[in-house]
């Protein structure tokens, strides 16, 4: 199985970052997390980027707050999918890390999930190595259905306190 590189673009982003490796562990996928920042270390965020396919990665996933430029920074190195979390940090409360990971140029495109959506990023991450791999999508077929029965359950118990 491909791996997934998770990049953050300082260490402040690891309470995101971590919840996207609970996912990762939980589907069982191999993962590596490393701190590149697109602006003080750009030629090591490059160089990993570059050498991402080579070294069995399938897919990155840049988590960055404010200026956000870490997932295009990769996107610009690669031809592998690139996932960017954009981080609530600074005083516009994410909206401009979601708008720099967004606004790419035709040709260099980044995903992008909600402000600190970083187990949506690992699910992405999932879909897209499943597309190749049929134990992993099986994987994430049961991720959905143990999904839907938590939300069946919730609506029998608030059915049960206040239904008629």
């Amino acid at each position: 199985m491909k791996k997934v590189a998770v990049i953050m673009g300082s260490d402040s982003d690891l309470p995101v970052a971590e919840k996207t490796f609970a996912v990762l562990e939980e589907l069982e996928i191999p993962y590596e997390a490393h701190v590149f920042s697109a602006h003080r270390t750009p030629a090591e965020a490059r160089k990993f980027a570059e050498n991402a396919r080579k070294r069995g990665f399938g897919v990155l996933i840049a988590a960055a707050g404010m200026a956000a430029h870490l997932a295009g920074a990769l996107a610009a190195s690669t031809a592998l999918p690139v996932i960017g979390i954009p981080v609530a940090s600074g005083g516009l409360g994410g909206m401009d890390a979601l708008l720099s990971t967004v606004q790419m140029p035709s040709g260099v495109p980044v995903a992008a999930v909600a402000i600190d959506g970083a187990k949506n990023a690992a699910y992405l991450a999932a879909e897209i190595l499943a597309a190749e791999d049929g134990a992993l999508y099986e994987k994430l077929l049961a991720a959905r259905e143990k999904a839907a029965k938590n939300v069946l359950e919730k609506d029998k118990n608030i059915n049960a306190k206040y239904g008629k």
